[in-house]
């Protein structure tokens, strides 16, 4: 039997690879120096106390979120309905411009926080229509029996950038300040040349069901009534939003830590290390037995290490806190995401999968919010210790109101276990 190519030997998943690497590590880049300007411009221009600039941090998490929460179940549509490398490019042009408009005005020290603000959210709106549009296209470019490993390569592919990325725009910015958004637009137009050969995609007929605010009413309905759905999108949901650490990270590297934006770029890029670990582990060993008991040590994990995050007062023991957080979020993702999937059926598969990937932008943009927030009252250090014990509680209390993720013991869902959808649908 003929073993099939590598992904990577197809032109066309080649030059997506390139586009997807060249993109992440662009963005990646832009948002932790973004973070650090926010919070030293609130410092130093503005006279700002830790706990006020602190706040003004969280609010960079609400300024993204507003046009996720808008446009999430748009931007699904519109990679649908139009062709994905223009939506892609298009994206990846917004950015473009954000870059470079940051490194011109950090360049001519003419940066305000109303100008940071609107960059900010600006990007948001790239981020919400690059993301579908570049996950749509890897299934239309690669054969289906190859496109395992092309999402195990498209996953390395962020995973890297998202380690690479804020690594090497500390380095930058201590050599120049403007220097990250130069590299970062360069990355950007690269991205963009890389889609181009790539072949056309045409979008495929969609009927009246397929409006996308039906579709997230149509979702939100079926998790509703599902125990498990609920259970599992909400336990994610609740403890990023509680334990998100990352947003108080620039108060860490310039006032706790005292390591700069060059530290700063290290620590951000700590939690992508230990997801990365993970990952390949549970690639060459996947999980196999308990697996909801798993998941629910994993977000208990995550909240112990945001917890010795939150009192470190080294380096190393911050980014070591840091890559085991990384990696606990990735077991409960990778349990979470399999565990949802086996129990949606496949006609609800998209719906669904829109309610949760608008669950993570919540947990995540409005975490940042959160934290902030918490952090003008409590302090950084408090309302980290917060966030990880919140994680650790949401564990226990989801544990005994969802018995249902508890029970959870293989991949292999058994008939009983099925969606009653499922079930009704099932040949006699």
């Amino acid at each position: 039997m003929q073993a099939h190519p590598s992904p990577l030997a197809i032109p066309d998943f080649r030059a997506f690879w390139i586009a997807r690497f060249s993109a992440v590590l662009a963005t990646m880049s832009m948002v932790v120096i973004l973070g650090y300007q926010i919070y030293d411009t609130a410092r130093a221009d503005y006279g700002m106390s830790v706990r006020e600039a602190s706040f003004y941090l969280g609010l960079v998490g609400f300024a993204q979120f507003v046009p996720l929460f808008l446009l999430t179940p748009v931007a699904g549509w519109v990679a649908d309905r139009f062709e994905r490398r223009l939506v892609a490019r298009l994206a990846n042009g917004i950015d473009l411009v954000i870059a470079l408009s940051l490194g011109f005005a950090t360049a001519s020290h003419a940066l305000t926080l109303p100008l940071l603000f609107g960059l900010a959210a600006l990007h948001g709106v790239a981020r919400v229509f690059l993301g579908p549009s570049m996950t749509a296209i890897a299934p239309n470019i690669v054969p289906p029996a190859v496109l395992p490993r092309a999402i195990a390569m498209s996953s390395i592919a962020w995973q890297s950038a998202s380690v690479g990325g804020p690594a090497l725009a500390g380095f930058m910015y201590h050599v120049d300040p403007a220097l990250p958004y130069w590299i970062a637009s360069g990355f950007l137009v690269l991205s963009m040349l890389a889609l181009t050969p790539i072949r056309r995609i045409m979008p495929t007929a969609m009927s009246g069901s397929n409006h996308p605010i039906r579709q997230m009413v149509d979702g939100l309905g079926y998790v509703r009534t599902h125990r498990f759905l609920l259970g599992a999108i909400t336990l994610d949901l609740f403890a990023v939003l509680l334990g998100g650490a990352t947003a108080l990270l620039p108060v860490y590297a310039r006032d706790i830590l005292h390591v700069g934006p060059e530290g700063l770029g290290w620590l951000r890029a700590s939690p992508a290390v230990g997801a990365a670990v993970v990952a390949l582990w549970f690639a060459w060993r996947p999980l196999h037995h308990n697996v909801g008991v798993k998941m629910l040590l994993g977000v208990a994990g995550f909240g112990a290490a945001t917890l010795a995050f939150g009192y470190s007062k080294s380096m190393m023991t911050s980014m070591a806190a840091l890559i085991v957080l990384g990696g606990m979020d990735m077991l409960s993702v990778y349990v979470r995401s399999s565990l949802v999937q086996l129990h949606t059926p496949d006609a609800m598969r998209g719906r669904v999968s829109a309610v949760s990937g608008l669950a993570i932008s919540a947990s995540n943009e409005l975490g940042e919010l959160e934290s902030g927030l918490l952090a003008s009252v409590l302090g950084p250090i408090g309302a980290v210790a917060f966030g990880g014990i919140g994680a650790i509680a949401v564990a226990g209390i989801w544990a005994y109101l969802f018995p249902e993720i508890r029970r959870a013991r293989t991949f292999d869902l058994p008939e009983t276990a099925l969606p009653e959808a499922v079930m009704q649908e099932k040949p006699a």
